[in-house]
């Protein structure tokens, strides 16, 4: 599980999560890392490995949901020839191949029950029994699980064992979401864009324009840094012009005038949410509203009269809204980088009064 990703940031938050890694790294205990998708989960479990005394060892890692039900025992234990149909021949599992190193465990909670057990088992008396034997195997593993779920609340519900979560939960680590790390966005934006255009050949990097910055600060990044990277390198792969700072960023890259269209998706949501009272945004423009089809031009200048109306809609709308620019957004009916399009190209950005 050798990554070319590091562990970089500087908040507070983060740097102590990445700290009770490191001091727990050295005791040979099983070791819960808790975060949202795109937190850093397996890194902090390749981190748990690489500084403890099992560093030499092999480092296992096992998605625990990307496996069906009927075959992840199988996969964790291991199976003797005709156990089961298909096993044509003995396969020893993840146990003992991480014998004398660290067994990681992804997606901790969406074992079965019956995996759930058995786990228990292996984790209490350091030993397996592979499918269709009656011999115990003796293993020597450390035990790293990861999951996005709050493993208490589902032994609550009856969904995960309680004395599996007491074996396991020796120490936890709960990385921080992206949004709450202060001051990481930018480094890390400025990584992953020295990364993309070194990848480009580039002469050298530019960095990010002042609205590219500002969007990426804002954004809420469900994705955290996962997702992060994603449109950093998206952003200077589409730049044209490697001179110049990058300064256009698109969140979604399913984001296009021809995309099939759903009333009420989770995005439309979520937006709305965040903006209810101007979710409805009838009458915001109204027949005796003068303003809007005021212009300072000709009405033969066809370009330039369709400017000025454009603008003028933007700034009614931006007042409406007290300059909310994802509430002027959601009352346009258009995108968030839509309307900061639209604002860059009238020059709207600095606007807070007439």
């Amino acid at each position: 599980m050798d990554r070319d990703n590091q562990f970089i940031g500087q908040s507070g938050a983060f740097l102590d999560s990445v700290e009770r890694a490191s001091r727990a790294a050295g005791l040979n205990r099983p070791v819960l890392v808790i975060g949202e998708r795109g937190t850093g989960k397996e890194l902090v479990a390749e981190r748990l490995h690489r500084l403890s005394p099992r560093w030499s060892g092999p480092l296992v890692t096992l998605n625990c949901a990307a496996l069906p039900e009927t075959l992840i025992e199988a996969e964790l234990f291991g199976h003797e020839a005709g156990a089961f149909t298909g096993a044509t021949k003995t396969r020893m599992g993840r146990f003992e191949e991480a014998d004398g190193g660290t067994l990681f465990l992804d997606e901790l909670a969406t074992l079965s029950s019956g995996a759930q057990e058995r786990l228990l088992r292996a984790v209490e008396y350091g030993e397996v029994t592979r499918i269709g034997s009656s011999r115990a195997v003796r293993v020597d593993v450390r035990i790293v699980a990861a999951t996005n779920e709050h493993l208490p609340d589902l032994v609550a519900a009856g969904r995960f064992r309680a004395d599996l979560l007491d074996r396991l939960s020796f120490e936890v680590v709960t990385l921080p979401p992206l949004r709450v790390r202060e001051g990481d966005v930018p480094v890390l934006a400025d990584h992953f864009g020295r990364r993309m255009a070194a990848e480009l050949d580039w002469p050298y990097w530019p960095g990010f324009g002042v609205a590219a910055t500002e969007a990426l600060i804002t954004h809420r990044w469900p994705g955290n840094v996962r997702e992060l990277r994603n449109v950093v390198e998206r952003a200077v792969y589409r730049w044209d012009d490697p001179d110049r700072p990058v300064d256009e960023i698109q969140f979604d890259p399913f984001e296009s005038p021809w995309r099939p269209q759903q009333c009420g998706g989770p995005v439309v949501q979520e937006i709305a949410a965040s903006a209810p009272a101007l979710a409805e945004p009838t009458g915001l423009f109204t027949p005796a509203a003068p303003a809007p089809l005021a212009f300072d031009v000709p009405c033969d200048d066809f370009r330039a009269a369709c400017d000025s109306y454009e603008k003028s809609l933007l700034e009614a709308a931006l007042r409406r809204c007290r300059y909310n620019q994802r509430a002027t957004a959601v009352a346009l009916k258009l995108t968030y980088d839509q309307l900061r399009h639209a604002l860059r190209r009238h020059d709207l950005f600095d606007r807070r009064s007439d």
